[in-house]
């Protein structure tokens, strides 16, 4: 072996490139898939995200109607409202009585009326 270059040399060169091109080969393969299975997962994650933001709107907008709700049940709204139905009921109840009693007074005896005017 005195710098020249025999047939062994030259096949194992050859194998050591086809091998490492068939490796490149198959590296840049499996980058691509993964490349696309990554792309297939930020689409994925991004419709869960849409999913979440959509849930969390109606879960908010949930929370908002009870609060409301619970606010107009709330202990201090239903006194009110119960201390203002009963003076309601208690004045309806005065005015009744005071209207009955004008309608006794009307339905009574009338004092008789002259037929005409005095001081004209």
């Amino acid at each position: 072996m005195d710098g020249a270059i025999d047939l062994r040399l030259v096949i194992t060169l050859l194998g050591v490139a086809a091998s490492v091109f068939g490796g490149a080969a198959i590296a840049k393969l499996q980058i691509k898939q993964l490349t696309e299975e990554t792309k297939s997962l930020f689409a994925d994650i991004r419709s869960l995200d849409t999913r979440c933001d959509k849930l969390n709107t109606l879960t908010e907008t949930q929370q908002q109607r009870i609060d409301v709700l619970a606010n107009l049940n709330s202990v201090e709204k239903l006194e009110l409202r119960n201390r203002e139905i009963s003076k309601l009921l208690s004045d309806t109840e005065q005015a009744l009585e005071r209207v009955k009693h004008l309608e006794v007074m009307h339905n009574t005896v009338h004092p008789p009326v002259p037929s005409e005017r005095v001081g004209k």
